[in-house]
């Protein structure tokens, strides 16, 4: 039968939809005669059970809440579509929920929508994931949650990050490699507080390389385009001697400002300029020349977070290993050797 529904599976099985409900949620009271009727009833009709039908059983909804800040909606879709695979293989579906983590309200609002949705569990996406006031009153109400991408490590079960430090530490190095010794950070924005260890990662690799950090050569951003514009207009109209020879952002919007402001200021990328990113958005390949960048695993981050969270809802042992998905670096169009190493190969070039 096309688009049968449970009605359908418990006139067939002569049975109530509770029971019928109960049999899909594997509830170990039902008879095992009941059972299989049932069982042939759904087969028969190909019957899908949806969560709303599978929620009649029980206190559950099957539904996963993934919370996300109003200002990150293009990480929020690689997010959902790594939840979404999680989801499916455990029948689960997922309800998007925007929040807005400046106002003085979220916590309750984020108590409160959740509430509404009857969510089984929540995951919290960045800046929500370092916010204390959710954690506190998720934990008050016994709503499971799992972290991604959280500043602090410390509730391995229910956190999945990246390894920002160390891959921004080595694509320093690379940029190092590449002759560049004037190399300018843009900070990203401070309430997102896991990109604080991209400029670790930063520093980290100038000490590697024996290069002093320059305060002039740091801006701070907010992880826009508009303040990687604004923060390369800095770093671009320093004196020639004090200048950049490349800009690393730590996110992928603001490099695209970067490569604005450097357009606009006929400064040639990547002859005169190198610019980084970080995440690999698709803005990475859509802004030109492409852009070299760190393809930060976001979907992979979000599937684990989704099992995290399935297995804490299953009632299966919390898991306390580390789970940390690592980053790579993208190497595309943007950088290249710095300007005075191309003099200097162009000065030792035999004479024609």
């Amino acid at each position: 039968m096309a688009n049968a529904t449970i009605i359908d599976v418990a006139a067939q099985a002569g049975v109530s939809i509770k029971t019928v409900s109960r049999v899909i949620n594997n509830v170990t009271t039902v008879k095992p005669a009941i059972r299989a009727r049932v069982v042939r009833a759904i087969e028969k009709l190909d019957y899908h059970p949806n969560p709303s039908a599978r929620g009649l059983g029980g206190n559950r909804s099957y539904l996963l809440g993934l919370l996300y800040d109003l200002s990150c909606e293009y990480y929020a879709t690689s997010v959902l579509a790594g939840v979404i695979e999680s989801c499916r293989a455990a029948n689960y579906q997922v309800v998007m929920q925007p929040c807005d983590y400046r106002s003085s309200t979220v916590a309750d609002d984020v108590a409160r929508n959740v509430r509404r949705s009857r969510a089984d569990g929540v995951i919290l996406t960045p800046p929500l994931s370092d916010q204390h006031a959710i954690a506190a009153v998720l934990e008050r109400q016994r709503i499971p949650f799992v972290r991604v991408a959280p500043a602090k490590h410390a509730d391995k079960h229910r956190s999945v990050y990246t390894n920002d430090r160390e891959i921004c530490a080595a694509m320093t190095e690379q940029l190092v490699a590449l002759g560049h010794q004037r190399i300018g950070f843009i900070i990203g924005n401070p309430d997102h507080a896991a990109v604080a260890h991209r400029h670790r990662g930063y520093l980290d690799g100038l000490r590697v390389c024996g290069l002093r950090p320059e305060a002039s050569l740091v801006s701070q951003g907010y992880n826009s385009h508009a303040s990687g514009m604004q923060c390369a207009r800095k770093l671009l109209t320093l004196p020639p001697a004090k200048r950049p020879s490349a800009i690393f952002a730590s996110n992928d919007e603001m490099a695209a400002g970067v490569l604005a402001v450097a357009h606009s200021m006929g400064i040639a990328v990547p002859e005169q300029l190198s610019v980084v990113g970080f995440d690999d958005v698709p803005l990475a390949m859509q802004v030109w020349p492409a852009l070299t960048t760190i393809r930060q695993p976001i979907p992979d981050m979000a599937a684990k977070a989704a099992q995290l969270l399935l297995r804490n809802l299953s009632g299966q042992p919390p898991d306390h290993s580390e789970h940390v998905l690592q980053s790579s670096l993208t190497f595309r169009h943007s950088t290249g050797p710095a300007p005075n190493r191309v003099r200097a190969r162009s000065s030792k070039a035999p004479a024609a």
